[in-house]
């Protein structure tokens, strides 16, 4: 892809884009891995064994280092707790410190208990709701000790019948489980509010949308934001208006990427439909200074699919919607709106999209001392028969 590259540039330099500008971005590019898709998970119905799943914490690490070398643009890990459950947090910080990345958001686990049958922090049960809201305590002192700056809340809160339960108690109970667990949000720390548009419950979710995120992030205060899974819509939503409406209101915390076709909704991100993912990435660009803060994490489980290569492409898609959405020439597009030129419009936006990027980030991974092809590299390393052959198959079920 490398001899590519400087036809490439004359082409995005005859189109007036700051080809230095859209590099240093690409630089500055992170996506945060999540420590569950190195392990054996999947959907509802069955998990398969590979060869090499991680089997705990340490590697999964090892794993998501391993994938942040070879894409230069993973630097962090997200954990589940108690699926990533240790005795020293802070020695766990240091170990991933020593192999070049450091522990992300930490995600609380409120939905495999027995205890949360009917629910966690919405459950008609009180014993039930101080035991999630002392999870999520203890899951944001676990965010204190690994020096996280994130606490991302998801709920598998609902009801499957009409008259089950009260949906305006649950709401009530959701006000309060979240500000309970809100008020011990550092400064400088963040909670995100995600939600999903079924599943497990189909009567009700007690997060149903993002319109009940926004609201509750409201109620909750500044450190509270909505975090946007792009699996958790119905089919047809515009996800990219959803991510404008959020950022414009200073409210978008960050992201889960993955497909919304396996109903567990952790297909690769940008496999199934590559141009909605450049459309989130477009309003992202879009956005300037509001989405600086934003966080970029993946939420896959790679079920038939092999695990360190499954990060990678999901890396690689992330990277290659971001570099096309780099390359709207957004002042012409800007004129070409405002003279009510609908399809010149829409054929700059699909210029960008139908760019070839690869030569450009092979480029970027040149620059950063790595190998341009990090698959290749993947398949040379080696690396994949070594964790086969240390760890065997740990059998099938989740982390």
């Amino acid at each position: 892809m490398l001899k590519y590259y400087e036809a490439l540039a004359d082409q995005i330099a005859a189109r007036g884009i700051d080809l230095g500008a859209v590099k240093q971005k690409l630089h500055d590019q992170k996506i945060e891995l999540p420590s569950w898709s190195f392990g054996n998970a999947g959907t509802r119905f069955q998990v398969f064994s590979w060869p090499g799943a991680a089997r705990d914490i340490h590697e999964r690490v090892a794993d998501a280092a391993f994938v942040n070398n070879l894409t230069g643009v993973a630097p962090s890990i997200a954990i589940h707790i108690p699926w990533d459950k240790t005795e020293d947090y802070s020695a766990l910080k240091q170990e991933a410190e020593t192999q070049g990345i450091s522990i992300g958001a930490v995600n609380p686990n409120w939905f495999q208990e027995p205890q949360y049958k009917l629910g966690s922090l919405c459950s008609p049960d009180a014993g039930a709701r101080e035991e999630a809201i002392a999870h999520g305590v203890e899951c944001i002192e676990v965010m204190k000790a690994v020096d996280g700056s994130l606490l991302s809340v998801w709920l598998a809160d609902g009801t499957n019948y009409a008259g089950q339960d009260d949906m305006r108690s649950r709401k009530h109970r959701l006000e309060h489980g979240l500000a309970e667990l809100y008020k011990e949000i550092p400064d400088g720390k963040r909670m995100l509010v995600e939600y999903k548009f079924f599943e497990p419950a189909f009567y009700s979710t007690d997060l149903p949308d993002w319109g009940t995120s926004y609201a509750m992030c409201l109620k909750l205060g500044p450190k509270a934001e909505v975090l946007v899974d792009t699996g958790h819509h119905a089919q047809g939503t515009n996800i990219a208006q959803i991510v404008m409406f959020l950022l414009d209101e200073g409210r978008l915390g960050g992201f889960h990427f993955n497909s919304r076709k396996y109903a567990d909704d952790d297909l690769i991100v940008g496999t199934v439909n590559p141009l909605e993912l450049f459309e989130i990435f477009y309003e992202l660009v879009r956005g300037e200074d509001k989405a600086a803060n934003v966080a970029y994490m993946l939420d896959q489980n790679y079920n038939i699919e092999a695990k360190i290569e499954g990060a990678i492409i999901s890396v690689i898609n992330c990277q290659t919607a971001y570099a096309k959405a780099l390359l709207v020439n957004r002042a012409k597009l800007a004129e070409a709106q405002a003279a009510g030129d609908v399809l010149g419009a829409h054929r700059l936006m699909m210029e960008a999209y139908e760019t070839d990027v690869r030569p450009l980030l092979a480029k970027i991974r040149e620059e950063k001392g790595i190998d341009p092809d990090p698959l290749a590299a993947l398949k040379a390393s080696g690396y994949e028969k070594k964790i086969a052959d240390a760890r065997g198959s740990s059998g099938s079920g989740w982390a």
